[in-house]
């Protein structure tokens, strides 16, 4: 597995990645463009990717503008393999670095991506929306969780 920052090239993989999941699908992926992905991994945020065999498996892209992530998606068939915790790591390392306190995210609940947050320590901090959980996690709590204190 290769772990590196997302650059521009990557994002029409990035979009397979997104649109093969089977949860929190989207219901209209054309309503995610290119130029989104491009200003959220050059202008909004920075974002990660994991590389299998020469292939894209998983990404995750943080945004500093509205202190959240944008997004954190694997391949099915990438699962259970680290891949997540991993890019959420870097991710999370790389947000607080910017002299950032909190960071939020919403995902549907009753799914493996909320029960992943919860394992990973975020805290449940109401709703996103109608449909989506919302979750939080501050840089004191990453940083006694990742043991960076």
């Amino acid at each position: 597995m290769i772990f590196r920052e997302a650059t521009i090239d990557d994002i029409p993989e990035m979009q397979v990645v997104r649109n093969s999941v089977k949860e929190n699908i989207l219901s209209n992926p054309a309503l995610i463009s290119p130029a989104d992905y491009t200003s959220f991994i050059t202008v909004r945020g920075k974002g990660w990717v994991c590389e299998m065999e020469g292939h894209i498996v998983g990404f995750s892209v943080v945004d500093l503008q509205e202190d959240n992530v944008w997004a954190l998606f694997l391949l099915p068939a990438a699962e259970g393999r680290g891949v997540g915790k991993q890019l959420q790591a870097l991710m999370l390392r790389w947000y607080f670095s910017q002299d950032k306190d909190r960071i939020w995210l919403g995902t549907s609940p009753d799914t493996r991506a909320a029960a992943f947050y919860r394992k990973s320590g975020w805290i449940e901090n109401g709703k996103n929306g109608e449909k989506e959980i919302r979750f939080e996690m501050t840089r004191e709590r990453w940083n006694t969780i990742s043991g960076t204190v």
